[in-house]
Formats: structure tokens, C-alpha cells, sequence
């Protein structure tokens, strides 16, 4: 079942008057803007994979107190606990920059290119290879 939706932005998309540069470099602006978002899921993940391991090094430094071992437990609480993950800073404050600065900067780039030369169209490329490819398949019936 084809989707009516996706036939008629597949339609606008060919209809546009796109040189096969502007549709790669449309492509490549897409593919990209996709990798920064695995980017920033994986920025995402490091925060609450190390969130969750400091969350384990708060619960040894109990542990450790109780045990008698204060030393380590204050070495703990004084200087691991409260560092941060890069020179002082903590992952949320990474997430933040990335996400405040670069993310979406670059989002807005790709999203202003493709408004620009596609009309807002995303996937161009995919949209026509999709098309000529359901053409082809209706040919050989």
C-alpha cells in the first residue's frame, strides 16, 4: 500500500528544478544533520551512563564510610563526586552546550539550505529513488 501523503511530496520533490549537484549536496546536508543527532545520542548516553556510575560511586562512598574507611570515603567526596567529567564540567552541562550551540546551529543550516533550494522538501533523494523505483515496478506489470 502506498501512502498518498508520500506520493504527493514525492511528486513536489521531483517537480522541483534541482541540478544533480544540488540534490547530492541536499543528500550529504541530510545525511549529516542525521549523524549529528546519532552524535548527540551518544552525548546523551555517556551523560547517564557516567551519572549513573557517579550515582554507584556516591553509594561505595557510604559503604566505605560504614565500613570504616573514612579516608577513601572523603577522597571520594571531596575530590571524584564533585569534579565533573572534562575539566570541571559535568555531563549535563556538555549536553547543554552541545545542544544550546552547535546542534542547533547546524540544524537550522541544514533546515535553511533545504528550505532554500527544496522548498522545505527533506530526503530528495530518497524520494526519488523511491519513486523510480514503485515506476519501475508498475512498468514490469
Amino acid at each position: 500500500m502506498v501512502d498518498s501523503d508520500s506520493s504527493d511530496s514525492n511528486r513536489e520533490a521531483d517537480a522541483l528544478s534541482l541540478t544533480e549537484t544540488e540534490r547530492r549536496a541536499l543528500h550529504d546536508c541530510q545525511v549529516a544533520i542525521e549523524y549529528v543527532y546519532r552524535a548527540y545520542g551518544n552525548l546523551l548516553t555517556f551523560h547517564h551512563n557516567l551519572g549513573h556510575a557517579m550515582d554507584r560511586f556516591a553509594d561505595a562512598e557510604a559503604a566505605l564510610r560504614e565500613a570504616g574507611h573514612e579516608h577513601w570515603a572523603n577522597q571520594l567526596r571531596d575530590s571524584h563526586l564533585p569534579a565533573g567529567a572534562l575539566e570541571g564540567h559535568w555531563t549535563y552541562e556538555l549536553v547543554e552546550s552541545f545542544s544550546g550551540s552547535f546542534l542547533s546551529e547546524i540544524t537550522a543550516f541544514e533546515s535553511s539550505v533545504r528550505e532554500d533550494l527544496a522548498d522545505g522538501i527533506g530526503h530528495v533523494a530518497e524520494r526519488r529513488q523511491q519513486q523510480a523505483w514503485r515506476e519501475r515496478g508498475r512498468d514490469q506489470d
